[in-house]
Order: C-alpha cells, then structure tokens, then sequence
C-alpha cells in the first residue's frame, strides 16, 4: 500500500513538471494512474440528454427548435433519430456531440455533462469518444484520403498515424485510393472516407447525418452496411438521423422529434 501510494506520488510530480508540454504525454500519465491498463471504453458507458432546450434567433425573433427533449443511448445501442425536415434533427445531433451550447439541459456522456465543460475540454472529449459523419464530407481538398483520415490522430499526437489511417481505409475498401485527393474520388468513396476517419479512434459513439442522403442506391447500402458491421464490432453506440425509412429500420430503436421533443417510434 505504501509503494503503491510513493508511485502514485511519483507520477504526480512527473506529471507537474510535464503538463505544460503534449497533449499525448497527459494521456500517458492518465494511463498509468489507472492501473497501468490503456485507455478502454466503459461497458456501462451511455449518452443522456436531459430536458434540453434550444432556440435560435433570426430577424429579432427567437424560433425554438429543441423544447424539453430527451434521450438515453446505451453502449452498443444503434437508435434512429427521424423526423421531417427542419425539425431540428441536425442541432439536436450539434448538442448531442458539444459543438452547439442548448440554452438550458444537459448531455452527459461517460458522466462528464459536456456543456459544463469549456471549448477545449469539449475538443478533446469530442477527439477521444465521439466519431462524427457529417452528410456533406467536410474533407479537406488538400489533403489526401490517408490525411483526411489520419487527421484526428496527428492532432492528437497518436503514434503511426498514416498507417492506422491506411489501415481504415482498407477496411472501407479504399486500400488503394490511399493517396488520392477527395475531388479526384466519387460521392460514395468521399462518405467513406469521412466513415473511416470517424472511426480512426474507435470511439464510443458514432453519429451519422444523413449518412446515405447524397448518395445512390448502391453506395448508400454499402456505406450503411459499414457503418453497422463496424459499430457492432467495436461495440459502439450509433445514432443516425435519416429520411430512409429501411436505414431506420435497420435500428434497434427509433424515436420521433416532433415540435422540439422526443418521442418514441412504435414498433
């Protein structure tokens, strides 16, 4: 006990003297205080909004798109988020991963409410557990598809990063577009591109916009066939807001925002 507690000791004044450097040295001493295991994800681990409020404000009057609206999403869970268009689905999606503030609420998230924590805290949080598929790419054009995807680690500091980025693209079947840059590449292999470099970090959880909207037939079954055959192996939770009817079937769960609020699809 007192050898464990002189380490522990140890590795505090370590750590004071290296904090101010890489964000990758912090995750080395978070490691090792505990129990000398790496970073894994909580099998209890879930996302939980909470009466979240929402309103945006245009020509001097405020429009609500969020009033009261909830969700619990267990690890390994895949739920549908459906609803017509303008009915908030993609702000709900902005405050489920930290990047829009509601106006009152919570998302807790591995027990961290992320609004109470500041924009970089959210960042990394963001960095760490949350891979996001946004419908129109956001790839950088100057980048090639292994840069695109590598690019969560670089900013992270992650070792070998270009070849965990090879290797992702692999999986997704663009092994051989490595080095190809994204205007150079079609609409489906552009989303798989961004699917891969949502996954780069096996995160907790996977949220998709539209992931199949601005694609045919084909590239869209083959895009959702990846996003599940990969969130079920790693276990991961999936939230996907969609119009497809047969991509939200393919759910364990489907809930409704109608009018601000969640509400449960019957089965």
């Amino acid at each position: 006990m007192k050898a464990s507690k002189t380490i522990l000791q140890a590795l505090a004044l370590i750590y004071s003297i290296l904090k101010s450097n890489s964000v990758a040295l912090s995750l080395v001493f978070v490691s090792l205080l505990r129990n000398h295991k790496p970073r894994t994800h909580s099998k209890l681990a879930m996302i939980t909004l909470k009466n979240v409020h929402l309103a945006y404000t245009a020509a001097g009057r405020s429009i609500p798109v969020l009033s009261g609206a909830s969700l619990s999403v267990a690890q390994g869970e895949s739920v549908a988020i459906i609803g017509p268009s303008g009915s908030g689905k993609t702000s709900l999606l902005l405050v489920l991963t930290g990047l829009e503030t509601p106006d009152s609420g919570s998302v807790v998230f591995d027990d961290v409410d992320l609004h109470t924590q500041s924009k970089d805290a959210r960042a990394d949080f963001r960095r760490d557990k949350i891979g996001i598929v946004f419908q129109n790419f956001h790839l950088i054009p100057s980048l090639t598809a292994r840069e695109n995807v590598a690019l969560p680690l670089d900013i992270a500091g992650g070792e070998d990063a270009r070849g965990r980025a090879a290797d992702q693209l692999e999986r997704v079947g663009l092994g051989h577009r490595v080095d190809h840059y994204p205007n150079a590449m079609s609409g489906g292999e552009r989303q798989r591109v961004a699917l891969a470099r949502a996954l780069i970090h096996q995160p907790s959880l996977v949220v998709a916009d539209e992931p199949t909207g601005n694609l045919d037939n084909q590239t869209g079954d083959a895009v959702a066939d990846l996003l599940f055959e990969l969130n079920q192996k790693n276990n991961a939770s999936l939230i996907l807001v969609t119009h497809d009817p047969a991509l939200a079937a393919r759910c364990q769960r489907q809930v409704r925002l109608h009018e601000g609020q969640l509400k449960p699809v019957d089965a």
